[in-house]
């Protein structure tokens, strides 16, 4: 039987109820990585609306991992403990509480896209010391001064990432998404625009993927063997004039990532310069990236980027080309989307009981 987009999926001991996976999204609306209503609102909301898997925004493994200071954090007990009623919720309603473990590196300490996106140096009120592979900072307008990590600053990094994980669990979620996108502090160290390293951690293609394999062995360590642990990863810097981090790296990469315990390659694409050249962003125009690293491994994918229709999403399970298929604008317009899916689709799903008045039938 063929699988489509509301087939059951399976992961370990973990069943995903549907294919839809509500991609992680910044929301800017925490306070010292504290968890807001809004946090509470906006995820459950989707998992009233029918996601298979709600996945929690990059959340900083350690203070100054934040992209900014309204980003969500985990490296306190009490911000697990506030997170702890969100994923009870979004479990009730029948989906899996996923959460993005993420540290932003070099891109830390700016404002928040709302008040200019601007980075903010380390004497600034709301601002941080960031970190990286080298002290090159990210070219802002106004770039704020980074400092490149020595080996404690690495171990401390891996440490950090497993004791988030560790909290996480104890928050009630079921899946853990290491963030190594979007040239963030791990893609940081994967790509040779930002990383020129001559230790362990640099030069070679081993050497520069070390860390974040070393980050998704210490989160597989902490994680049950019975829940999946998911890897988000830029598939391109869409940087093709420069050396740089490229498709075929990706696919080499995903079964070292498996090795290490990934089950799951969320495939994204750019963000470590802002001299991208960024493809024509029209339906799906990142799907190529993931269905090129599930041709060419056996670790399943996720796909994401311009995928609205649900004949769309569903064609691209039907046809293998992706295992879990992650809305991200689409879904902030249309919370309900899984439900309007279904409908269009003719499969059929359970509707809160709150809401069966507005079925379709």
């Amino acid at each position: 039987m063929t699988d489509s987009l509301f087939t059951p999926f399976s992961l370990r001991g973990t069943e995903i109820p549907n294919r839809i996976m509500l991609s992680p999204m910044c929301q800017y609306s925490a306070e010292e990585g504290m968890p807001s209503e809004w946090h509470r609102v906006h995820l459950g909301t989707r998992a009233v609306g029918g996601a298979g898997v709600v996945m929690a925004e990059a959340t900083g493994v350690e203070r100054r991992g934040r992209i900014t200071p309204g980003c969500l954090g985990i490296w306190s007990d009490e911000q697990a403990e506030a997170l702890e009623p969100i994923t009870e919720f979004v479990r009730s309603q029948g989906a899996v509480p996923g959460i993005q473990l993420a540290h932003a590196g070099r891109k830390a300490s700016h404002a928040p896209p709302n008040e200019g996106g601007h980075a903010l140096p380390e004497d600034h009120e709301d601002g941080w010391e960031t970190i990286s592979a080298t002290d090159e900072p990210y070219p802002d307008e106004e770039p704020a001064a980074t400092r490149r990590m020595d080996a404690d600053d690495i171990d401390d990094v891996v440490d950090a990432f497993a004791a988030a994980a560790e909290r996480s669990l104890s928050a009630g979620f079921e899946i853990a998404e290491v963030h190594a996108a979007h040239g963030y502090l791990l893609h940081q160290f994967l790509s040779p625009v930002t990383n020129d390293r001559e230790d362990e951690y640099g030069g070679s293609f081993e050497n520069r993927t070390r860390l974040v394999r070393e980050v998704v062995e210490a989160v597989r360590g902490i994680w049950p063997d019975d829940k999946p642990v998911f890897v988000r990863i830029s598939a391109t810097d869409w940087l093709p004039d420069r050396d740089s981090w490229d498709v075929d790296d990706s696919v080499r990469l995903a079964p070292l990532l498996a090795d290490a315990g990934a089950d799951l390659i969320d495939v994204s694409g750019g963000g470590i310069h802002p001299d991208q050249e960024l493809p024509n962003a029209g339906p799906g125009y990142q799907v190529p990236y993931a269905e090129a690293i599930r041709e060419g491994t056996d670790v399943p994918v996720a796909a994401v980027g311009g995928i609205t229709e649900p004949a769309h999403a569903d064609a691209l399970v039907r046809n293998d080309r992706a295992d879990l298929v992650a809305l991200g604008r689409e879904m902030l317009r249309h919370p309900y989307w899984p439900l309007e899916a279904a409908h269009e689709l003719d499969a059929a799903v359970e509707w809160p009981v709150q809401y069966r008045r507005g079925r379709f039938d």
